[in-house]
């Protein structure tokens, strides 16, 4: 496969403790034909410097600093108005790669003539030890992940020129899963690989810390993103929030 250029996106907010792992796993893939572009986004510039050092281990790397927090899916949108490449990867910064994610995935992607990807992902803890594994489903389809959403965001890629298209909704929490389905709706599939590529870290505020929010996020995805009327917003909300608390204890 003739390399084509990657540009991963990845955002930072108050992650030291993981993020060294994090560009480590980016620096050993095997496949090197990548750019990071990397938000930093905190007011609070304590960790610039150390993060600054961390990615002047990278190659091709460029650094976007937020003037104010403007949480994960502006930062996003913002990294992807800079990518380069063909495709786009996300990587979240206490989330970890296995070496061959990259060239394997993309490998998938150029052989079958693929829009977009992803793949099973590990479960960790803060000391990296593994959980589980969460399997990929065989079929991705706007009903089925509306209702539970086992779409990792670190197991993504997706052809640049689509995701240019589109944009992460201004939520704080389900903004991810707002994309995949503004993806699904307007007819690309997601293809599912089986294996697993990326490690998911499971931390102690990953369970209930936010939980209002994590509500509030998912009745403005509905209602005002997804045009459900108050009914199916609320059953969409309590489904949805239901399995992802049933996911989240059973990751032990």
């Amino acid at each position: 496969m003739k390399e084509k250029l990657v540009s991963v996106v990845l955002t930072y907010y108050k992650k030291k403790n993981f993020i060294q792992k994090t560009i480590n796993s980016l620096l050993n893939q095997s496949y090197k034909n990548y750019e990071l572009i990397c938000v930093y986004d905190d007011n609070n510039l304590d960790e610039l410097k150390f993060i600054e050092k961390q990615l002047s281990k990278i190659k091709r790397v460029k650094l976007i600093i937020n003037k104010k927090n403007l949480g994960v899916a502006e930062s996003r949108n913002q990294a992807i108005k800079y990518t380069k490449g063909k495709y786009i990867a996300f990587l979240d910064s206490d989330d970890l790669w296995k070496k061959n994610k990259l060239k394997d995935q993309l490998e998938i992607m150029e052989k079958n003539k693929l829009d977009i990807t992803c793949t099973s992902y590990f479960i960790i803890d803060e000391s990296n030890r593994k959980l589980g594994i969460r399997p990929v489903n065989e079929k991705i389809s706007y009903n089925q992940i509306s209702k539970k959403c086992d779409i990792g965001l670190s197991t993504v890629i997706i052809k640049s020129k689509i995701m240019k298209k589109f944009k992460f909704p201004n939520l704080k929490t389900q903004e991810d899963l707002g994309l995949w389905l503004s993806l699904l709706r307007a007819g690309y599939n997601f293809f599912p690989i089986k294996k697993s590529y990326s490690s998911w870290r499971k931390t102690k505020k990953s369970l209930s810390s936010n939980t209002f929010q994590k509500l509030k996020d998912a009745f403005k995805l509905f209602y005002f993103y997804e045009n459900k009327n108050l009914i199916i917003t609320i059953y969409s909300v309590v489904i949805l929030s239901l399995n992802k608390f049933i996911k989240l204890k059973s990751a032990n």
